[in-house]
């Protein structure tokens, strides 16, 4: 008898899959800059002295600022393979 996989189940379509809130904070600023990013997310967190640390902190209790930075990021991924080709 087997026992019956309890691992998270594969996302092979899913962009998001694998990637951390962190990793999605710090490739937007890169990309975008903090000013800007202020701009497209108007929150405390990224126009008022904005770090990596406080965004976190904020995003992590918040979802729908959660759900903007996840859907900027999406953007961000696509406007990267357009500029690619």
């Amino acid at each position: 008898m087997t026992t019956p996989d309890t691992s998270a189940p594969q996302q092979p379509r899913n962009p998001l899959h694998g990637i951390t809130l962190e990793a999605m904070v710090v490739a937007l600023s890169d990309y975008f800059g903090w000013q800007e990013l202020g701009q497209r997310i108007p929150v405390r967190c990224f126009q008022s002295d904005p770090s990596v640390a406080s965004s976190l902190k904020f995003l992590r209790k918040t979802p729908w600022a959660r759900e903007k930075v996840e859907g900027l990021y999406l953007f961000m991924l696509r406007e990267q393979r357009r500029s690619a080709r």
